[in-house]
């Protein structure tokens, strides 16, 4: 019985009831996980090893970079990913333990109204993410980072600090922007379609 839903939990996963949901998926699942996985190892990977300021020590150094990243971005998106996974999740958890079938979703009312609210509610992560983003990391990497060194005690209280690679992060900083805004637009497309199917299946009745 608990093999039967994994099953349906996998298959659930995998093939949303909507086409614009499993093209969210596709989307998702590879070009997102892949970009963020792959390139974005390259790209923020070694930042802590290559970021150096003016005097180069390794105390003042650790202590600018902490304070120019007081996250990675590595860590906030993989976060964001993970959150964003969780309504979606538990929807499709609750389907499998009721076996409740995919198509079954878009025909009863009340599953109809349960998928709708989780995929707000993956919105609504998706937009809070996106603020955080401007937030903590702006819209460009700029090559220098003037850190506020006061607390330290040196003589010197703002330190000129050396960003590597700063305009390949700002194209990543935009692509991930991209991927949001994609995810955001494929949810709300979802919703109408949900909606539209919901109303063509009621006038067929």
């Amino acid at each position: 019985m608990s093999l039967n839903y994994i099953k349906n939990f996998y298959e659930g996963c995998l093939k949303p009831p909507t086409v614009i949901g499993q093209f969210h998926t596709l989307f998702f699942g590879s070009v997102r996980m892949f970009f963020l996985g792959v390139l974005g190892f390259a790209v923020y990977g070694n930042e802590a090893l290559h970021f150096s300021c003016d005097p180069d020590k390794r105390e003042i150094n650790l202590f600018c970079y902490n304070q120019f990243r007081p996250i990675t971005p590595q860590v906030f998106w993989a976060l964001q990913l993970v959150i964003v996974l969780v309504p979606g999740a538990i929807f499709h958890l609750y389907a499998a333990c009721k076996s409740i079938n995919q198509d079954c979703i878009l025909q009863k009312p009340i599953y109809t109204v349960i998928y709708i609210l989780s995929v707000l509610l993956r919105i609504s992560l998706e937009v809070i993410a996106f603020w955080l983003q401007i937030h903590l990391f702006g819209f460009q990497v700029k090559p220098i980072y003037f850190c506020d060194a006061a607390s330290l005690g040196k003589k010197m209280t703002i330190i000129r600090c050396m960003v590597p690679e700063h305009f390949e992060k700002t194209i990543f900083l935009i692509a991930m922007y991209t991927f949001t805004v994609i995810t955001v637009v494929l949810c709300v497309g979802e919703v109408f379609e949900i909606v539209f199917r919901r109303l063509c299946f009621l006038v067929r009745q």
